[in-house]
């Protein structure tokens, strides 16, 4: 009977998964049937910690991420966890082995987000690195199946896909991040006086970690490499999205992709995989 708590658990990781994130839900699911629900149990993890450090303001952030932090390495050392998204996270954990200098990295980048508002260049490019660049190298464990040759091959790959989506998240979020949680994530921005050149040059930062990217995504396993390729393009065309609008609009509106313009990336996406033409 435990394959069925195995189940329900991973059930609970993929609903957080589609709760929380269309973009990244529908782009699980282009992945070969055998990687989804891994990547779900990742994503789980991730977005509940998230959570804590972003939404939780009427309770004690800074406890209840600690307690999350201990269930987690005790569901990974007992292999069972009666909280579901920790148990289903801990089963890819333990089946892929993934490097714990990873969940390390990242559960440290939460602690940061309790406290620190402004980072310099060192600060923001390990906070990055702890928030997306790892999330990117977990999933690349479970793509590469036991291959680490192929893994460390991939690794820059994945990191530049992981610091693209943050960093464009970012852009996005500025007003939320920064009216609302008082963070500033891009060193040496004043953002009551953002300008075209700062945004120009963060940009810049942007599309190199997109073009990057892009070359390890041809180099995915093909069971991996057409939903990895959507959820870059999604991505892609939220980042041009963001281009063409003015400072000013970014700290004032949260831009976004709208559903059918989803549709249309998924379609393209689709007709170019099918063309070879990735």
């Amino acid at each position: 009977m435990i394959n069925l708590f195995h189940e329900v658990s991973q059930e609970c990781s993929r609903i957080t998964t589609e709760k929380y994130s269309t973009s990244f839900s529908s782009a699980i699911r282009l992945l070969n049937k055998d990687l989804r629900t891994p990547i779900f149990n990742i994503y789980g993890f991730v977005r509940f910690a998230d959570e804590i450090v972003d939404t939780f303001h009427d309770f004690d952030k800074a406890v209840l991420l600690q307690e999350f932090k201990i269930a987690t390495y005790d569901a990974i050392e007992k292999g069972i966890s009666m909280n579901p998204i920790l148990h289903s996270f801990q089963i890819t954990v333990n089946q892929f082995g993934i490097d714990r200098e990873l969940i390390d990295a990242f559960l440290y980048s939460m602690e940061l987000d309790l406290d620190q508002r402004k980072y310099d260049r060192a600060g923001y490019e390990q906070y990055i690195y702890g928030s997306a660049e790892v999330v990117g190298l977990m999933c690349l464990f479970v793509f590469c199946e036991g291959d680490k040759k192929m893994y460390e091959q991939l690794k820059p790959y994945a990191r530049s896909l992981g610091a693209a989506f943050q960093k464009v998240n970012f852009l996005r979020d500025l007003k939320a991040d920064y009216e609302g949680l008082e963070r500033v994530y891009f060193p040496g921005c004043d953002f009551r006086n953002f300008t075209s050149a700062d945004k120009a040059a963060i940009e810049a930062d942007i599309q190199k970690d997109f073009d990057h990217a892009y070359e390890g995504i041809l180099l995915l396993p093909m069971k991996a490499r057409f939903g990895v390729y959507v959820a870059y393009k999604y991505y892609l065309s939220l980042f041009k999205k963001i281009k063409k609008v003015r400072p000013q609009k970014i700290m004032e509106e949260r831009i976004r992709i709208p559903d059918y313009g989803k549709v249309f990336i998924l379609a393209k996406a689709g007709i170019r995989s099918q063309l070879n033409l990735l």
